[in-house]
């Protein structure tokens, strides 16, 4: 009866809100089976970082980054959203329905957010489904949806040079346009769900407290307590693919 009352008490706060943000990592995608990077079972496990997620490495070798790239996609494709990803593109409709507003923040790479219906999303990190040209000729990206890839690398369709994966790798910094709108929207946020992430990286990890200090609640949805989990108005601990969906099907019965 206690969790009980706790859930519907976070439920009335975070169905009340009208300027709602979920932050994700790696957590949720892994529910969906998607590896993480640092786990026992994880992407980095059997391979030189530096080799694979550095501008240095994929200027030495193009050829094997892509077709390392390629298979993570490949890996990728046979996934599908979870519980978690639902009812975080549910609540999405039900906030903006009503008039409010509501985004995800996500640092994973995968998609699956916009593929389980989010509209409004954040890419810390970039997509792996997109990439762009390594000698920048255009700020536009190039989809590429199919895996495997007729070729490693492949081409820039515009200036015929190589394209890179649109992610942002180690020793590289974030687009500053992505950080501000990040900034902006954990500054407005009323509530704040961090689903999902350890909240180690950085600036990623900064954003929970942007909320905080404006005066924001932060609700902590994760398997196990984080360096967050003290600073948090409330923590949640468990699989957000369970959480997730009943915390927001409560939410729903105290939407004004």
């Amino acid at each position: 009866m206690a969790e009980d009352n706790l859930l519907n008490e976070i439920a009335a706060i975070v169905g009340r809100a009208r300027r709602p943000v979920a932050m994700t990592g790696a957590g949720i995608s892994a529910e969906s089976g998607i590896p993480t990077f640092r786990g026992k079972d994880g992407f980095w496990k059997d391979e030189d970082v530096t080799r694979l997620a550095t501008l240095e490495g994929f200027l030495a070798d193009p050829h094997k980054v892509w077709e390392w790239y390629d298979w993570r996609r490949s890996q990728i494709r046979q996934t599908r959203p979870n519980p978690g990803h639902f009812a975080i593109a549910e609540h999405e409709r039900l906030v903006v329905g009503r008039g409010g507003s509501f985004t995800t923040i996500t640092q994973n790479i995968d998609g699956l957010h916009a593929m389980a219906g989010s509209h409004s999303v954040v890419e810390l990190h970039g997509n792996i489904w997109y990439s762009r040209c390594l000698k920048a000729c255009t700020t536009e990206l190039t989809h590429l949806p199919s895996t495997p890839l007729p070729e490693y690398p492949p081409p820039c369709p515009r200036c015929g040079d190589i394209l890179r994966p649109h992610v942002v790798w180690f020793g590289e910094s974030l687009d500053p346009l992505v950080i501000e709108e990040s900034l902006r929207l954990a500054g407005e946020a009323d509530v704040m769900l961090v689903v999902g992430t350890s909240s180690q990286v950085y600036p990623a990890a900064g954003l929970p407290y942007v909320t905080k200090r404006a005066g924001g609640m932060v609700i902590e949805i994760n398997l196990e307590p984080t360096e967050l989990t003290y600073s948090a108005d409330f923590s949640l601990h468990g699989r957000s693919g369970e959480i997730l969906p009943d915390l927001l099907s409560r939410a729903r019965e105290f939407a004004e």
